[in-house]
């Protein structure tokens, strides 16, 4: 990385993060309605106002973050094809969104919840559920904002600054116009920085292998380099990795929209058409996710060396792109921070205002003063997340993502269930719930914070996805409990 500062990236960076700042605090005017955001729909959940074309920009702009970008051509760099799992993740998650968001919306919209937690409070009417539901979604979320700062950190670095002041600006600046415009700051940022990351990609992609003798060449450097490895990396899976590969993509699809950030781009739309025609489109995200993973070889043929595999990507675009293009590169990426972001700490505030704040401390709470709670929260979030990087190994922010994955899917059965069917009671999905935390916990403990676990049957082994074998748990204790307790579901 360098190790002094490149003028001519760092002013073309600052221009972008000047324009969507100006956005951000613009937000707050933007499609607002008297109520502006005096009331908890208009600050959390833009007035649930958003018609298919935002939508589409906001929910790709929080499921596809400045992380994303940074991490997978990383994984790819490190462990070859295996790091491709998050394509076929995004596949099947698309699915899913199209045959229970829809249904998940009208349950929201109906009754005017804001969080998951208020819909499985009005489905079974237990407290005890909705507090594990809302604290797994609080929890999960915090270090996946913290890695969003991780995202931001590598570019601020590659650009020769040092020292955590220009991070901890950057995220005032947010905090600042999220407490203002609520959600609606992260969804007009989200037009300029999806264009920001298409234009990068689709540039990178083509003038790269150009530069580098073409995609035979990529390949071949790549191949090489995973043979001299050695292990369990290459090009294409090892049949031991199959079987891990296919249930962490199906896990982590599952477990894609339990988040509240991205939840929360769903219950902010106008309409279930809305979110199908999402759900139709937003594949398109992932043609550009394969192509991003793919700067995780060409890495190798560039011959980049870096003492961190986070540093692969911006490496790359300093050693073969202009500064003036490197700068425009790393703003994208920064501004794909921002967004996931300030989603993050939304969904976060929202649940604390709605399943913590008014059920224990203020029933009484009004409109106004849940969206002066969740602004505040929103804040407190933000400052965790950043005093999180800052103080905390980035490996420990990594590993409790890992396992907010796990947590989170633990969410699944109390939060879709009861979509389709009422044969559940509270009792045995809460007691799901416990043991899939518990089971999932223990299992990631055990193998030091990785997503998959090994159990050998019959003297075979097989290795799979930790958090999809603790949703089966859980799901079997769910009915062991809900045919014991014989308990039925509140109407």
């Amino acid at each position: 990385m360098p190790d002094q500062i490149n003028w001519t990236a760092l002013g073309v960076f600052i221009f972008f993060f000047v324009l969507v700042t100006v956005l951000g605090f613009g937000a707050s005017r933007w499609m607002s309605s008297k109520q502006d955001g005096n009331h908890l729909e208009e600050w959390g959940l833009g007035g649930r106002n958003f018609g298919a074309w935002i939508t589409w920009f906001l929910v790709g702009g929080d499921f596809y973050t400045a992380y994303t970008v940074i991490a997978v051509p990383a994984l790819v760099y490190a462990v070859g094809a295996y790091g491709f799992f998050a394509l076929p993740y995004t596949i099947l998650v698309y699915p899913i969104v199209y045959t229970i968001m829809p249904k998940l919306w009208h349950a929201a919209q109906k009754a005017g919840h804001v969080t998951a937690a208020d819909v499985v409070f009005g489905r079974y009417r237990s407290r005890p559920l909705e507090f594990a539901i809302a604290l797994t979604g609080v929890v999960a979320t915090m270090p996946y904002i913290a890695l969003q700062l991780v995202g931001m950190e590598v570019v601020i670095k590659a650009l020769g600054l040092t020292g955590e002041l220009p991070l901890a600006a950057a995220f005032v600046i947010l905090a600042l116009y999220t407490y203002a415009a609520g959600l609606r700051a992260p969804a007009l940022i989200a037009f300029v920085k999806d264009l920001m990351i298409y234009i990068v990609v689709l540039v990178a992609v083509v003038l790269v292998p150009m530069k580098l003798g073409g995609y035979g060449a990529v390949f071949s450097a790549a191949g090489d380099a995973f043979a001299a490895k050695g292990g369990a990396t290459g090009l294409t899976l090892k049949s031991a990795q199959i079987l891990p590969f296919a249930t962490l993509a199906l896990g982590s699809a599952m477990a894609a929209f339990m988040y509240p950030h991205t939840l929360t781009g769903i219950f902010a739309a106008n309409s279930a058409d809305t979110i199908r025609k999402n759900a139709v489109f937003l594949p398109a995200y992932t043609i550009l996710l394969g192509l991003i993973a793919l700067l995780g070889f060409m890495a190798y043929a560039a011959h980049i060396t870096v003492a961190s595999n986070n540093d692969v990507v911006p490496a790359l675009f300093n050693a073969l792109f202009p500064s003036w293009f490197s700068g425009f590169a790393f703003a994208a990426i920064a501004i794909g921070a921002l967004v996931p972001a300030a989603v993050m700490s939304i969904g976060a505030a929202n649940l604390f205002t709605r399943n913590f704040w008014k059920p224990y401390v203020n029933p009484s709470v009004t409109p106004a003063g849940e969206a002066k709670v969740a602004k505040l929260v929103s804040l407190v979030v933000k400052v965790g997340a950043l005093v999180f990087i800052l103080f905390l190994p980035t490996k420990f922010a990594l590993d409790l993502q890992l396992l907010g994955g796990v947590w989170i899917l633990q969410t699944f059965p109390s939060v879709v269930f009861g979509l389709f069917f009422g044969w559940f009671g509270a009792r045995a999905l809460l007691s799901g719930w416990a043991v899939g935390i518990v089971a999932g916990s223990l299992l990631a403990f055990s193998d030091g914070i990785k997503p998959v676990h090994t159990y050998v049957i019959g003297g075979d082994s097989y290795t799979a996805y930790t958090g999809l074998v603790a949703l089966l748990l859980n799901i079997v204790i769910a009915v062991i409990v809900q045919v014991v307790a014989g308990e039925k579901r509140k109407a």
